[in-house]
């Protein structure tokens, strides 16, 4: 039972993730079969502004700002990073002989990464969770027999519960490679 709830959950995070590589991987041979590949160096710099734009959720979760509605921040959030995050890596492709951009790519994926596991599977599986609890609890399960029978699930969830703590160091990891990755091209160039 568990091993196919968890399936589940997973399947919606594989699609996100790995049609997010694949439409990167798309559009930068398209670009080289096109002999376009110029325009990738331009991609950067929009994903850029696309991922900066897109932190007006976390300001307004933090009460920085005071305007918007969170839920419908957090949907212009979650577009406007994946968007801005597959021009990044379009913007990457396989180019790259630094390792500072190699680092700001692969904190990128990790950021992106635990962005989809939030979105997608802490959500199915917390809903998936509350489900079973109430019909254990409608069979007539008292609380500790229910949290006894569903004990790994429960600790699973809150383990899952913890993404938040990697993501946003992981964005601002990103955030400090990136930075270093755009002074040296404007100090190197």
């Amino acid at each position: 039972m568990f091993r196919s709830v968890f399936v589940m959950h997973t399947l919606p995070f594989l699609f996100w993730f790995l049609s997010f590589v694949g439409l990167a991987l798309l559009i930068d041979y398209l670009l080289h079969l096109l002999n376009l590949d110029w325009v990738g160096r331009y991609l950067g710099p929009a994903g850029t502004v696309l991922l900066i734009v897109s932190f007006i959720y976390s300001l307004r979760k933090r009460k920085i700002i005071t305007t918007g509605s969170p839920k419908i921040l957090l949907q212009f959030h979650e577009y406007m990073a994946w968007v801005g995050s597959v021009l990044i890596l379009v913007h990457a492709g396989i180019h790259y002989n630094a390792l500072v951009p190699w680092l700001a790519i692969l904190a990128m994926l990790v950021a992106v990464a635990f962005g989809l596991i939030g979105k997608y599977v802490l959500k199915d599986a917390t809903a998936t969770l509350n489900l079973r609890i109430a019909d254990l609890q409608s069979q007539g399960l008292n609380i500790a027999e229910v949290q006894k029978k569903l004990f790994f699930e429960a600790l699973i969830v809150d383990n899952m519960r913890q993404w938040r703590k990697i993501h946003l160091p992981i964005a601002f990891v990103f955030m400090f490679f990136s930075l270093l990755h755009i002074l040296a091209i404007i100090f190197f160039a």
